[in-house]
């Protein structure tokens, strides 16, 4: 082994300085090929008219441009109604998500408490069973949501409101909440010691030092964790289905899309779809537009990796 760490290095110091650099810079541009090809053709067909879709001269640069697709797709979808919808939902959940999951994983990471080994398996056992085995109990939970009897035999409806997120989210029990504890916890248990003992002596208590001394110094983690939850609450169709079963959620608008333009668009449903998933893409990548920077920075100092 040892004679084995010798030989590389001795051919790292051998090999031109241009060559690891040459050989990252192919592999990242390989992966952004994979990754921007998909959505620039997208686009470009988008932007075609129903000439240019059969025109074989045409490949990328479309001869006819017009925005016809992207009307039609933004009619299909019941865009702006279903983007505000989506919005309001993601960053009402999200946000919740977020702070249930720091305050949960916080605990995880700095009490001892009776049972505390048990509760984290079955926080780790949510990262493993699958929504589906639960949706027909949790549906049932909120149709008829009754908190310890206090609300009458039948209980309450809850579908069809924001109830069933905002209560999933307040709680930890949401969509991914088991790997942002995991993450959370992670991170605390990391931090070091010395500043709780700090504001401990200067008279602080839990809750205090909690808010004032440990979240503050989370904020890399915690933007992370808002990204992923936003994405992952954006493009969820399993609860959007079953809480809000007659909202205009583009998750949803874009899964039946493909029936709505075929029977009301004829051959020019493939260019609406394209303009469709542009438009559906388009909040996401305004998004990461605008906290590219940031999330750049929280990955490296909260060192998550893989």
């Amino acid at each position: 082994m040892a004679v084995a760490t010798n030989r590389l290095r001795q051919f790292n110091r051998t090999m031109p300085s241009f060559i690891w650099p040459a050989i990252r810079a192919i592999l990242v541009a390989g992966i952004c090929f994979v990754i921007i090809y998909p959505t620039l053709s997208q686009l470009s067909t988008a932007l075609k008219d129903v000439e240019d879709l059969y025109d074989p001269s045409v490949v990328w640069v479309p001869k006819n441009f017009t925005n016809v697709n992207f009307k039609k797709a933004a009619a299909g979808l019941n865009y702006w109604v279903a983007l505000r919808n989506t919005l309001m939902i993601t960053l009402v959940t999200s946000t919740l998500q977020l702070f249930s999951c720091a305050y949960i994983g916080y605990g995880f990471a700095r009490f001892r408490f009776r049972g505390r080994g048990v509760l984290f398996a079955l926080v780790l056992l949510t990262m493993i069973v699958p929504p589906e085995l639960i949706m027909v109990p949790l549906f049932l939970n909120f149709r008829y949501f009754n908190f310890f009897g206090l609300l009458g035999e039948t209980g309450v409806n809850l579908i069809g409101s924001l109830w069933p997120y905002a209560l999933t989210s307040l709680t930890g029990t949401g969509i991914r909440n088991g790997l942002f504890i995991y993450i959370m916890r992670q991170f605390f248990r990391g931090m070091p010691g010395e500043l709780e003992e700090a504001a401990y002596v200067d008279g602080a208590g839990s809750i205090y030092t909690y808010f004032k001394v440990m979240l503050p110094n989370a904020l890399p983690v915690m933007l992370i964790i808002f990204i992923f939850s936003f994405v992952w609450m954006y493009n969820d169709v399993f609860f959007a289905q079953m809480f809000m079963p007659n909202a205009d959620l583009m998750s949803r608008n874009m899964v039946r899309l493909p029936l709505v333009i075929r029977y009301e668009q004829g051959p020019e449903a493939s260019l609406a779809h394209n303009a469709a998933i542009i438009l559906y893409l388009l909040p996401l990548i305004i998004l990461y537009a605008w906290l590219q920077r940031h999330f750049v920075e929280s990955v490296e100092r909260s060192g998550i990796v893989g």
